[in-house]
């Protein structure tokens, strides 16, 4: 009987396993690079727009979300990798506190992932 019952259980496991894993891919097929896209440009001008009052901080938070975002970017390679160095850039002198030279790099960055 216990033969029987360990059976039954690993097979319930094996497909509740598989279902779970199926989701998980759906849910991630789900996430295109359209989607990735507009997410660091959301982040981008998030970040831009705490530049501007001087939170660096919350600026800080927004460009490394962007960065992560934008690495899931597919095609336009050159484009995405120039304007990641432009963010990166943008982080750089946000934390030595140079607001309009940090603005003006992400708004170079942002005009970059727009053109996509």
């Amino acid at each position: 009987m216990n033969i029987i019952k360990n059976a039954v259980l690993s097979f319930f496991m094996a497909i509740s396993l598989g279902a779970i894993s199926t989701a998980a891919l759906a849910e991630e097929a789900v996430k295109s690079p359209a989607s990735s896209l507009s997410e660091t440009i959301a982040h981008v001008e998030q970040g831009l727009a705490e530049v501007n009052k001087s939170d660096f901080s919350a600026a800080r938070l927004h460009l490394k979300a962007a960065r992560s975002s934008a690495e899931k970017i597919t095609g336009h390679d050159a484009i995405v990798k120039q304007a990641n160095a432009l963010v990166i850039q943008a982080q750089i002198l946000s934390n030595s506190g140079d607001v309009q030279k940090s603005a003006d790099e992400l708004n170079k960055a942002l005009t970059l992932y727009k053109s996509i």
